[in-house]
């Protein structure tokens, strides 16, 4: 890898906070599924919280594959961060537990870490795809 690529994907991460509001896609049949959802970084993982009865659950259980787009912005210039990812449902309750104590708004939809309607859903980006704010130009670099 270049020093180039590696100081993008340097960038992209100091791009991914704690949290924020990003946009994720998974695939129902054939058919892509797009919706906001909270994005978590915990030790530079990527997560997403959300009902075990959610159609997403459903979807990665059946697919993996996922994608999520952040709009990042400088100086008044748009861009943006894609990650492909792979998908999965994150059944260490140690892991579910510290990522229910460290997000505040989990606690407004779940009891606790072991309420059965709480799933967390880890994103492992393979790919990214980042166009940068004020380019026309993206540029794909492995995750």
């Amino acid at each position: 890898m270049n020093d180039l690529q590696e100081a993008l994907r340097r960038e992209i991460w100091r791009s991914l906070v704690e949290q924020q509001s990003v946009f994720l896609a998974t695939a129902d049949g054939d058919q892509p599924k797009l919706r906001p959802v909270t994005l978590i970084r915990l030790k530079n993982r990527l997560f997403v919280a959300t009902g075990t009865h959610d159609a997403k659950v459903k979807q990665i259980t059946q697919n993996p594959k996922a994608e999520l787009c952040l709009l990042v912005e400088e100086e008044e210039k748009k861009g943006t961060i894609r990650a492909e990812c792979i998908a999965e449902l994150v059944k260490d309750p140690n892991l579910k537990a510290e990522a229910y104590h460290n997000v505040p708004f989990m606690k407004e939809f779940w009891s606790n870490p072991q309420d059965p309607s709480y799933a967390l859903i880890e994103l492992r980006p393979t790919n990214f795809e980042y166009m940068r704010p004020g380019s026309m130009e993206a540029v794909r670099i492995r995750a």
